[in-house]
């Protein structure tokens, strides 16, 4: 009999890439996973998935059962959520990714928050460097910039512009740009990122009459990092300019670490957005984190 595991691992092992991520996304190692569906089709008498040293892919009808898993599943979660009592205290696990710094910074404290208004579910938040796509098995996630291809509903919390900033020290020894065009006399830093060209910034003038027209300038990258804050912190070092997210900047600035330059011209924005599945395919608990998300971030 094909037990609510063995439709779990069916459901992974179509949507994940890899054995391996199949494994993470449903917290198991690889090996107990590999036995898990040897068992499986053994039980079936079927062969799920061929093998390789380098790769495992599924058959016809290992892609039948992943998908019907899939469906399967879903009907599981919304009869759960039919049942719930009616005093409405959600139950259940609700799995959020996020990035790294702004996870650890404001998505944790605010599900905290959520999750003592809400005692019965279990929250699991997964930081990523890269959240989205890279979604894995996640309900909701929370992502900053541009969201392109999205079959998902995209909720901008907050809109987050983007600051470019430099140490006094640096300034004091390399000077103080005055135009986009004097940023190739300037060492940058850039931040690689998602899908996002690093190198390309545009910048538009922050009020209109200035006679300025907007510009798209292509940056040659003293220093280059994927982590944000480590871009900042060489930043604050002395190394360089950043463009770096005003959430991040707006502290070492009030502080003294870092000075905000060309602050005349508008950079493009980063928007924190929270996205989750259409409406069809959401959750009652989705459906509370995106109300409780969008009231705590509103003004920020």
């Amino acid at each position: 009999m094909i037990q609510l595991e063995d439709l779990q691992l069916a459901a992974a092992l179509l949507r994940e890439p890899s054995l391996s991520a199949a494994a993470r996304a449903l917290g198991v190692t690889p090996p107990a996973l590999s036995m898990r569906l040897r068992k499986l089709e053994t039980t079936l008498g079927l062969a799920l998935a061929t093998r390789t040293s380098r790769k495992l892919s599924l058959t016809s009808e290992g892609e039948r059962l992943g998908r019907e898993a899939q469906v399967l599943l879903a009907q599981i979660d919304r009869l759960q959520t039919s049942l719930q009592r009616d005093d409405k205290q959600l139950t259940g696990k609700l799995r959020i990714a996020a990035p790294f710094g702004y996870g650890r910074r404001y998505i944790a404290p605010a599900l905290a928050t959520f999750a003592k208004l809400h005692p019965g579910l279990n929250i699991q938040l997964d930081l990523r460097e890269t959240p989205w796509p890279d979604r894995h098995d996640a309900d909701a996630v929370i992502h900053i910039g541009a969201v392109r291809d999205s079959s998902w509903v995209a909720r901008t919390l907050v809109a987050n512009d983007r600051w470019l900033c430099a140490s006094p020290t640096y300034l004091a020894a390399r000077g103080t740009p005055r135009t986009p065009g004097d940023l190739a006399h300037h060492a940058c830093i850039c931040i690689r990122e998602n899908d996002e060209d690093a190198t390309l910034w545009h910048l538009r003038p922050a009020t209109a009459g200035t006679g300025h027209r907007a510009e798209a300038l292509r940056i040659t990258p003293a220093f280059v990092s994927n982590d944000g804050d480590v871009a900042r912190q060489w930043a604050e070092e002395g190394l360089g300019l950043v463009l770096r997210s005003e959430w991040d900047v707006s502290a070492p600035i009030a502080q003294g670490d870092l000075v905000r330059v060309l602050a005349d011209w508008a950079f493009e924005s980063a928007p924190v957005v929270l996205l989750v599945p259409t409406r069809k395919g959401r959750t009652a608990r989705v459906q509370a984190l995106v109300e409780f998300m969008q009231g705590h971030f509103a003004d920020r």
